[in-house]
């Protein structure tokens, strides 16, 4: 008795094969004690049997099979590992999910909604964006938390962040900010040349010999630091103290809270034109052509450790990492040291005439010059990378960061580059200057920015700040915004 035809092609031809099954009561007999055999076997040797039984199968056989495997083999793993206790590892599984696929899975069941909710998988994604992106730390800091639902507030804040991050870019493309302006009029003298800001404050230095510390909020001066002869011709400070430089040749260390001056460092011959400090290491420049490399234990702790001498005109402008100091001068040349032993390594060529600000970092130095150009250099190498155009006079001041190039010059302008564009040798030079800003009446002395703000200083004795988030929204369809204006009288 046959109980089934079986189609069966080769390629070719077909052939019908009918198989033979014994009669009903030995078949079953036989069955059952196959089943017991197979139960009394190990997995492995079970699975050896199983594979020789498929391998005597036909293609008809092998798709039965594997539709009967398909559902048992399809689980429910981040509904299942809850149900042994084991809710963290499907949170952790799911936490490796981008938003796109965060929305989904929110969408599969009630058990995974629930995972990433009491998850904190929003906000778990957004803590992983603010390690790596400083954009999505301001916003995310700026946003700030609410009393609401935890995890509703988190899920709620990451389209919100990725619309201001669109916002932010299209404002920066198209010039569009809402501009603040202090006015900081003093009867003796005019221009303010250095600056640095923070979320909290501004700390300016100006030609009047002073030092005025601004609130950032209100743009009020709450504190003005006096001891210089000169003028303040560059600064930096951190949580702790100020370090300026003045045309009174000195180095002068203030308390950054109180004001009090702790240290006074008489070193160089004449003006000290630049200064930076970081991990316990401060270096100086100067109008007589050296460079000073101090040890920094304390305020009140500094030691110098080396000159460095070579330059054959006035150090503009030092910066430095772990690995290399890096000096401008007038002479037309960059000049490269060895930060642990002070030792000359290397110089760049190709300015035409002196060098007036640069900034370095991760191999990358840019440069501005009185040739009215900016030049992108390989540190490692000494190459010009490319050489940027657009700016009238002397390029005075020079910052960047991951995305862009900001720089001032002496013809009043600030001048916003592409600075991916700028290291890609394809990109015609026309694409490089995204925006020219033009506010400032003077020379732009110094700016720094960040991925919100410019803020600039001027020869014209005023500070602007330059706001590409809080844009206002009838300046959304215009290039220029309306300014507010702060103004200070010395007294």
């Amino acid at each position: 008795m046959f109980d089934k035809s079986i189609e069966i092609s080769n390629g070719t031809s077909s052939v019908i094969v009918s198989r033979k099954r014994p009669s009903e009561g030995n078949y079953q007999k036989e069955k059952d004690l196959c089943i017991k055999y197979f139960d009394q076997w190990s997995e492995s040797d079970q699975v050896e049997f199983v594979e020789h039984l498929i391998s005597r199968m036909c293609h008809y056989q092998h798709g039965h099979i594997n539709s009967y495997l398909k559902p048992m083999l399809q689980r429910d793993f981040i509904t299942a590992l809850p149900e042994q206790g084991l809710d963290h590892i499907a949170e952790n599984i799911l936490s490796y999910l981008d938003a796109r696929s965060l929305c989904a899975a929110e969408l599969v069941c009630k058990e995974w909604q629930r995972v990433i909710s009491e998850g904190m998988l929003w906000k778990k994604l957004i803590e992983r964006m603010v390690r790596t992106d400083p954009l999505w730390k301001g916003l995310s800091e700026r946003r700030g938390p609410t009393d609401g639902p935890p995890n509703s507030f988190y899920r709620s804040l990451y389209p919100k962040i990725i619309q201001d991050i669109e916002t932010i870019e299209s404002n920066w493309r198209c010039g569009r900010h809402n501009l603040q302006r202090i006015q900081c009029r003093s009867e003796n003298s005019k221009g303010v040349y250095c600056l640095q800001y923070d979320d909290e404050k501004i700390i300016s230095g100006l030609r009047d010999n002073s030092i005025k510390i601004w609130d950032k909020t209100s743009l009020e001066c709450l504190k003005v630091l006096t001891g210089h002869t000169g003028s303040v011709l560059c600064l930096q400070y951190d949580e702790r103290v100020i370090v300026t430089g003045s045309s009174d040749s000195t180095v002068r260390v203030w308390d950054v809270n109180t004001g009090e001056v702790l240290n006074t460092l008489i070193h160089h011959n004449e003006a000290v034109l630049h200064l930076r400090f970081s991990n316990g290491l401060m270096v100086t420049c100067s109008k007589d052509r050296s460079i000073a490399v101090w040890d920094m234990a304390s305020a009140t702790d500094i030691t110098l450790r080396r000159v460095l001498v070579g330059h054959r005109a006035a150090v503009n402008v030092v910066d430095f990492d772990d690995k290399y100091i890096v000096s401008a001068s007038g002479d037309r040349t960059i000049k490269v040291w060895s930060t642990s032993t002070c030792e000359f390594v290397r110089t760049l060529n190709g300015h035409k005439r002196g060098i007036a600000c640069l900034q370095y970092r991760d191999r990358l130095v840019v440069s501005g010059s009185s040739d009215n150009t900016i030049r992108l250099w390989d540190i490692e190498c000494g190459a010009c990378l490319r050489v940027l155009e657009g700016h009238e006079e002397l390029v005075r001041c020079i910052r960047f960061d991951n995305k862009r190039i900001v720089s001032g010059a002496y013809d009043g302008k600030i001048k916003v580059w592409d600075l991916q564009a700028a290291l890609d040798p394809r990109a015609p030079a026309s694409t490089l200057c995204l925006r020219t800003l033009v506010e400032h009446s003077g020379r732009v002395f110094r700016l720094q920015f960040d991925e919100f703000q410019i803020i600039s200083s001027s020869h014209d004795d005023t500070i602007l700040i330059w706001d590409f988030l809080n844009v206002p929204p009838s300046a959304q369809n215009e290039t220029r915004s309306p300014s507010r204006t702060y103004t200070y009288i010395s007294r």
